[in-house]
């Protein structure tokens, strides 16, 4: 495997959060990196040196390099044995199959729920979407995508498919940072609350269909605008 082409060399981002002590080092090294892979604040081709994460974390390398094998699991990163250990680019076929998959679970789980419609799912949706609202208007974009996989966890929640959205989340990793890319766009902010209120809308109405619709737009609309993003960001993304 040839070496790769690494980001200039520069500090690992420093998490401002402690370790929870009463918990295993490793799971929360892997949130940690994950959320700065997904946030883009590691962005594709950035090296990620294991003395430097242990100083960091104030951890041994065992937990580091356990890690590091569960991002390179998910392809978040790249090993080169002997070399280095870098941020991956941007996998547009795999993220083409997590939005397959997402999508396919997804059109079930509003079905389901718009069939039934649940008042009180309804009111925990619209209280999430108006904690989106204001983090769009501060241009806070990582809070804002936070408050987006929440709105989408609870709808698997609200269908008992917890597990399947742990599956589900655990192959987004490349389809979540396109999302990331494409966020900033003019408009886009605003389109996703905007879909969110219409299967929000839809489930209070037990229309299954229109939930459906509206959801299937939703998930739809990064991959719809991959030309433009790459064309913005062609050293980021990978075939």
């Amino acid at each position: 495997m040839a070496a790769p082409q690494t980001a200039p060399r520069r500090a690992i981002p420093r998490s401002s959060a402690r370790l929870d002590r009463d918990r295993q080092a490793a799971p929360q090294v892997f949130e940690r990196l994950r959320g700065m892979i997904i946030s883009l604040e590691l962005p594709p081709g950035s090296p990620l040196s294991r003395a430097e994460l242990a100083a960091q974390f104030g951890v041994s390398s065992t937990p580091i390099r356990d890690a590091l094998m569960r991002l390179d699991e998910e392809g978040l990163v790249e090993v080169f044995p002997q070399y280095a250990t870098v941020v991956s680019r941007v996998d547009v076929r795999l993220a083409q199959q997590a939005h397959f998959l997402r999508q396919a679970v997804e059109l079930e789980i509003v079905r389901q729920l718009a069939s039934k419609p649940d008042t009180a799912l309804v009111a925990a949706l619209n209280k999430t979407i108006a904690r989106q609202q204001q983090f769009a208007k501060a241009g806070d974009f990582q809070r804002f995508m936070l408050a987006d996989n929440e709105f989408h966890a609870q709808l698997y929640a609200a269908a008992d498919k917890q597990d399947i959205w742990a599956l589900v989340v655990s192959r987004s990793g490349h389809i979540d940072r396109l999302r990331r890319l494409h966020l900033p766009s003019p408009g886009k902010a605003q389109d996703i609350l905007r879909h969110h209120r219409l299967i929000a809308k839809a489930i209070e109405a037990g229309a299954p269909d229109e939930a459906q619709k509206h959801l299937r737009t939703h998930l739809s609309g990064t991959l719809s605008e991959l030309a433009q993003i790459r064309a913005r960001y062609p050293e980021y993304l990978s075939d």
